[in-house]
Formats: structure tokens, C-alpha cells, sequence
């Protein structure tokens, strides 16, 4: 479990990192391209053996990776879009959500267990995510502008099944920086796309803060995904039991640090959200 738990910290610093951006005035799209690089790196500079672009090329998990790069900053600007258009609580609560995808995928595919303690975490975890998440004086309407939210669950579900499956079917746990490192480099590609084309249209004004910023959002992005791809791989975990501890503990911890950190008021819904979060989070761990 202790991949899980850096997964989780690591996550959570994500959360962190992105508060500090707004505080510093760091232009947030430069500093993703920035940190999709710098993960880039990471996971080459973690990868022991030789690296050859022709037997990547060749992986049988080699068009996943490229498929997830393009939805990794995809669903990224559609959270950006959701929070503007319908509000933060429900970027927030559509993205973790999506939870419920990878988890009955993983259920249905794999015949993962279901005993009535576990089902009843999950389900508790739920209500724990959506409590956490819905700050207060905040009017959470998934009505207006549905498409946004609607697609925000099912990308950030779809990526969290794919990268499951993937790492199932394909990913030796040696191959798991590489996978990675593949991810977050075509990821970075199309960054890197869309700021010259911002460029080309006089939309660009280079920002230096964004390469600290973003070189210290990649190393704790990358560490969220290689502890989460580490801890699906451990032999006798199930993702559905993963995925449920890895969100709800995310939300949890997030919402303790902007208490902490940032002086964020917590409201009683936000309390018993946190309280079910803990809750959900023993009773699935111990079924």
C-alpha cells in the first residue's frame, strides 16, 4: 500500500502546486506544457535498461500511451472550462466521480470482488466525494452547460480505465517508466502545438516563472502516475479497491490542505464529507 499512499500525497501536492500557481501569477498553460517535459524526463531518467525509439514504437501499449498524451491535456482544458462555465465544486465533483468508471470495469472485466461491506465503501465514497468537494455559497448545476461536465467524467473515467488495462494487459512493471515517460512526451507534443499556434496568432508572451513552476508540477505529476501504475501492478490489489482509496483520499487530503494551508473555509457538508471519506476508505480497505 505504500504506492498508493505516494500516489495519493503526490496527487494532492498537484492540488498544492496548483493554488501556489494562482498566489505567484504563473501562467498556467505554459507551466502544463513545462510539466508534461519535465514528467517526460522523469520517467526516461527512471528507466533502467537501454532506450530504443524502435521497440517503443513497436510496444503493443504504444497507441494507448499516445491516445492517453492527447486526453491527459484535453480533459485538462475541458476541467478549466467546466469550473469557468458551471463552477470549481463541479469540475470537482464531475472529475472524481468518474471514479465509478474504473471501477466497474474493473469489476465486470476482471470479476474483481463485490461483497456487500466493499460495494457499501464504494457507494459511501461517493456521497464522500461529493460533500468534500461542494464549497459553500456555491451553486453546483450540472443542468446549465451539461456537455462540459459530462465530458469531463467520462474523459478523467476513461483515462483512469485505460491506463488499468493498459498496465494489465501490456506493462511489464520494468516498462512502467517508460510507459510514462511515453504518456506525458505526447502529451507534451501537442502542448507545445498549441503554444506555437497561440503564437502565431500574437496570443503568446513568454512566461520564466512558468519553467520552475512547471518543472516542479512534473515531478509530482509523474510520481502520481508511476506510484498509481506501481500500485495497480502489486500482485493481489484490484483496481476497484485502488481507484476508491486513490480518489477519495485525494479529495480528502485536498481539501484538509486548502483548510491548512490556504485558509479555505470548510463547511459542515464539507466535515462529514471528510468524515465519510474516512469512513468508505476503512471499510473498503478492510473487505
Amino acid at each position: 500500500m505504500i504506492y498508493l499512499l505516494l500516489s495519493i500525497i503526490a496527487s494532492t501536492c498537484i492540488f498544492l502546486i496548483f493554488k501556489l500557481f494562482g498566489k505567484f501569477q504563473v501562467n498556467t498553460l505554459q507551466a502544463i506544457v513545462f510539466n508534461y517535459v519535465t514528467a517526460c524526463c522523469c520517467g526516461v531518467l527512471s528507466y533502467e535498461s537501454n532506450i530504443s525509439i524502435s521497440e517503443i514504437a513497436n510496444s503493443k501499449w504504444f497507441y494507448g500511451a499516445i491516445a492517453l498524451g492527447f486526453l491527459f491535456i484535453s480533459i485538462f482544458n475541458i476541467m478549466a472550462i467546466t469550473a469557468q462555465k458551471n463552477g470549481l465544486s463541479v469540475a470537482s465533483v464531475a472529475s472524481k466521480m468518474s471514479v465509478v468508471i474504473p471501477i466497474g470495469f474493473g469489476i465486470i472485466m476482471y470479476n474483481e470482488s463485490t461483497g456487500t461491506q466493499k460495494i457499501f465503501g464504494i457507494i459511501l465514497a461517493l456521497f464522500a466525494v461529493y460533500l468534500a468537494s461542494v464549497k459553500s455559497k456555491t451553486t453546483v448545476n450540472f443542468k446549465k452547460n451539461l456537455l462540459f461536465p459530462s465530458l469531463l467524467f467520462l474523459g478523467s473515467g476513461i483515462i483512469d480505465t485505460s491506463i488499468k488495462y493498459l498496465e494489465t494487459t501490456y506493462v511489464t512493471e520494468n516498462g512502467i517508466p517508460i510507459f510514462s515517460a511515453t504518456i506525458f512526451c505526447f502529451a507534451a507534443i501537442i502542448g507545445v502545438i498549441v503554444l506555437t499556434y497561440k503564437n502565431s496568432i500574437n496570443q503568446f508572451t513568454f512566461d520564466y516563472k512558468s519553467i520552475v513552476g512547471g518543472f516542479f508540477l512534473g515531478i509530482v505529476n509523474y510520481g502520481s502516475i508511476y506510484f498509481l501504475l506501481k500500485a495497480l501492478h502489486f500482485e493481489g490489489s484490484e483496481s476497484s479497491t485502488i481507484f476508491t482509496i486513490n480518489n477519495v483520499a485525494i479529495v480528502m487530503l485536498s481539501t484538509l490542505m486548502g483548510l491548512f494551508f490556504f485558509r479555505e473555509h470548510i463547511s459542515r457538508k464539507n466535515w462529514i464529507g471528510i468524515l465519510l471519506a474516512i469512513i468508505s476508505i476503512l471499510l473498503v480497505t478492510l473487505a
